[in-house]
């Protein structure tokens, strides 16, 4: 590949054939027939001695293989139900072949409308793991929009005399990779958000129903054109026992990111000096340590803010949070906000998060998943907690700064706190189940811990009422059982 890939140009008659599995070759797609070796027959279980080029494209797309990768210009997977003419791509018809016929494991898309939207979910729905063309290629867009925030915030600066044009574009030049770093972290985020998000498909059918129908009342989604189930397709699926499939939940992670996004707009939460805060994880960090004072007056400020909360928020609690937590506190989506930002950062969320993907290959991905769903449960429980206790009362500097140190004095010894009894042996069954998968001890002590740490908040705030030292309130507490 590097050797093509330095040459002024090339075609695939410049690859070196003889470093080519044996079996294998290189065909123009203008030769009347194929001879299919063994080893092709045996690696895509094909059964024919010769097939055309177009033939042999088709069987390739059902090949059963772990990844099937599009990064062309074409269309070629549709649904069962959908015909050639129904996708408007003509050229490709004889080789485009069904999503329940497809035997790869992953479909990667990038390219765009490699699959239609129908044509992914029959092929999830069917067992196949795919998102859709807008996630897997979204880094494009995404260091687009970095760059777009990263200039206008640095023009300001050499409006303004504190920087030369060519001292700026040395330290764009410079940022490459870290914004390639933040993109990347975007990216993942949100892959894992969706496989959080599937793994429950199927028994959170019903927050996904309500979802749709709440953006559907508000004019803000159109199922139909979004190929998203209807209400008897979703009666179908929940006899079936089936949710959504990757595909959809790829569409509504967007729309509840986006709602979430204007909501935030509309309300003071942007211009929240503690939540504004989030706008510098917009930044490569060496451009918040330079320019903090710059970024608070970027004409683009509200926006960024909003956006970075809503996809953080978003992606570490789940498409249904903020929707889930509306029906069941009464507040606004801006208020489930602004206190979810306050228990991320009490909690320390994002430090578990990282150390939960620092696991990556090291321990199965069912339980990082099962992990990450149990810090899911503490922020949601947390955040309706400080909804119902605080209502309208809701401050994120001052609650940080009061709670964050109580429970970090806490946390560091829950297992003292925990009485003997049914109460420790929960938390020390789990703590150990953790830690025989292979969970560094302290992550395990946390996640095992993660319901005793919820409820440490009502117990400072007893602490706070009586006047009682908080540990000395804890242990009373656990003592009760």
């Amino acid at each position: 590949q590097a050797a093509l890939f330095n040459l002024p140009r090339s075609s695939w008659t410049d690859y070196d054939t003889s470093i080519m599995s044996a079996g294998g070759g290189i065909f123009p797609r203008s030769l009347k027939s194929i001879a299919i070796t063994e080893q092709m027959k045996a690696r895509f279980d094909i059964k024919a001695d010769k097939l055309t080029p177009t033939e042999l494209l088709h069987a390739l797309l059902k090949a059963p293989v772990d990844l099937l990768w599009n990064g062309g210009i074409g269309t070629y997977v549709k649904s069962s139900e959908e015909s050639h003419a129904d996708v408007g791509d003509k050229a490709n018809d004889a080789l485009r072949v069904d999503g329940n016929e497809l035997r790869c494991k992953v479909v990667g898309e990038g390219g765009n409308l490699g699959m239609t939207q129908l044509g992914r979910v029959e092929f999830g729905l069917n067992g196949g793991a795919t998102n859709t063309d807008f996630i897997d290629n979204a880094g494009g867009v995404d260091c687009s929009d970095h760059e777009v925030n990263i200039k206008i915030l640095l023009n300001e600066v050499v409006q303004a005399g504190d920087m030369t044009g060519k001292q700026r574009n040395q330290l764009l030049e410079s940022m490459t990779d870290e914004v390639g770093h933040l993109v990347l972290g975007n990216n993942y985020k949100q892959t894992q958000a969706l496989s959080l998000a599937a793994r429950r498909a199927y028994e959170r059918i019903a927050e996904y129903k309500r979802l749709m129908n709440d953006l559907e009342a508000r004019g803000k989604l159109d199922r139909a054109i979004e190929f998203l189930p209807a209400e008897e397709q979703i009666a179908e699926r929940v006899a079936a026992k089936q949710g959504l499939s990757r595909a959809e939940l790829s569409v509504l992670i967007s729309y509840s990111k986006i709602d979430l996004k204007e909501a935030l707009l509309e309300s003071r939460v942007p211009d929240d000096d503690y939540l504004a805060r989030d706008m510098e994880t917009a930044f490569p960090p060496s451009l918040g340590a330079r320019f903090s004072t710059a970024m608070r007056s970027h004409r683009l400020k509200r926006e960024i803010v909003s956006t970075q909360i809503a996809n953080d928020l978003v992606n570490h609690m789940g498409i249904t949070f903020v929707q889930r937590l509306k029906e069941s506190t009464g507040m606004s989506a801006a208020a489930v906000a602004g206190a979810y930002v306050i228990v991320r950062d009490i909690f320390h969320l994002p430090h578990w998060f990282r150390q939960i993907e620092a696991l990556d290959y090291k321990v199965s991905a069912e339980i990082q998943l099962a992990l990450m769903d149990e810090l899911m449960r503490l922020g949601r429980r947390a955040t309706r907690w400080f909804l119902r206790s605080r209502r309208n009362e809701l401050d994120a500097g001052r609650d940080v700064a009061h709670f964050g140190p109580h429970l970090a004095a806490l946390g560091l010894k829950l297992d003292e706190l925990l009485e003997d009894g049914p109460t420790r042996e929960i938390w020390q069954t789990r703590y150990q189940a953790y830690v025989e998968a292979g969970v560094p001890e302290l992550l395990a002590r946390m996640v095992a811990g993660t319901t005793h740490l919820y409820t440490l908040l009502p117990i400072i705030e007893a602490s706070d009422v009586t006047g009682q030292n908080a540990a000395d309130v804890a242990k009373a507490y656990f003592a009760l059982g």
